[in-house]
């Protein structure tokens, strides 16, 4: 029997990519993970993409097929005792999306911290750039981001911020204290525009509690919109 969970593509993903202290995660960090860093770097991204074509078990769920995703999340290590290799993942702050029936299925099935906000996208294509936004609310506020590209895709470079960022396969969260998570996340190796500008309109500390606030005022370090994939997610296991 398969253990593949969900069939997605994911797309036109925007990835603003913050440094930020490691102690400001420690409260997040699962049992059995360290910080993956990258020059010595602890980053969080704050990324907005869409679902399309979606699939669980096989089976087109109506309402729930394409819907946006917004997640702040970090980067962490695994050191797998059997394989005697580290693995690499991602551990998600929050996940917001348009569904409450996503967030009851998340958050029972894998422990994640999703929210459910009304969420909307724009794309624009012109004959020299690509527009893409993704906004939602909370407390009646607005929040967005936004990136303007030029439209050639290009192969991500060995070595540099946009390979670490999206070069991680496994997701990993934090049942409790001494439970953690694992689970695997399949795609081929992403393509990106070449960014032109952006725009970050949110409100960290609404969203994502006091100790983001900051991130407010931060400028991030990268932002970059990859073009994505067909994914899939397999069965979570604890490790």
């Amino acid at each position: 029997m398969s253990d593949i969970f969900l069939k997605a593509e994911w797309r036109k993903l925007l990835i603003i990519n913050y440094q930020v202290d490691r102690e400001i995660l420690q409260p997040y960090l699962p049992d059995k993970t360290e910080h993956d860093l990258r020059k010595g770097i602890c980053y969080v991204s704050l990324i907005g993409f869409m679902f399309l074509n979606t699939r669980i078990k096989n089976i087109k769920i109506p309402f729930h097929v394409n819907f946006e995703e917004v997640n702040l999340r970090f980067y962490v290590r695994h050191w797998d005792t059997k394989t005697n290799e580290w693995k690499r993942g991602v551990v998600f702050i929050k996940e917001i999306v348009p569904r409450a029936a996503l967030t009851l299925a998340a958050n029972t099935l894998y422990g994640e911290h999703y929210e459910t906000l009304p969420l909307s996208h724009q794309w624009l294509t012109g004959k020299d750039s690509i527009t893409v936004e993704y906004s939602w609310e909370k407390s009646g506020k607005r929040n967005s981001i936004k990136i303007k590209t030029g439209t050639e895709l290009t192969e991500i470079e060995k070595g540099s911020e946009e390979e670490f960022i999206t070069e991680h396969y496994l997701g990993y969260t934090k049942l409790d204290n001494e439970k953690t998570s694992e689970y695997g996340v399949e795609h081929p190796r992403w393509k990106i525009y070449k960014t032109l500008g952006y725009e970050v309109n949110v409100d960290f500390e609404k969203i994502y509690g006091k100790q983001f606030g900051f991130l407010e005022n931060e400028k991030p370090v990268c932002v970059f919109l990859a073009e994505g994939s067909e994914i899939r997610v397999r069965k979570g296991r604890k490790i």
